[in-house]
């Protein structure tokens, strides 16, 4: 059976230098909250990934268990809705920004 990997969503990722003389270009930014987006995502991925294998698993019989497939399907889906109202915040600051007047 395959191990279940633990949430990182309480681990947030750097985006700053630890630096405080340094600057951060545009474009390293842009860079640095791109990689981490792609993190995410790819996270978020792979525990939908995980919950489907184990969904398989046990309908062919592989894992008698049904804990672990209800936590692998638990997972993802706290992860997924986590990643939903992550993208709503997102959103709504945008649509905040876009009304505010120069």
């Amino acid at each position: 059976m395959e191990r279940i990997s633990p949430f990182k969503l309480n681990q947030p990722t750097n985006l700053r230098n630890d630096s405080i003389s340094q600057r951060v270009t545009p474009s390293e930014a842009h860079q640095k909250f791109s990689s981490a987006l792609k993190s995410a995502i790819n996270e978020l991925n792979q525990s939908q990934i995980q919950s489907d294998i184990a969904t398989n698993k046990f309908i062919k019989g592989e894992i008698t268990d049904i804990h672990d497939v209800m936590i692998a399907a638990q997972k993802a889906s706290v992860t997924r809705q986590a990643a939903i109202e992550v993208r709503n915040k997102v959103i709504d600051a945008y649509k905040e920004i876009m009304r505010m007047q120069i």
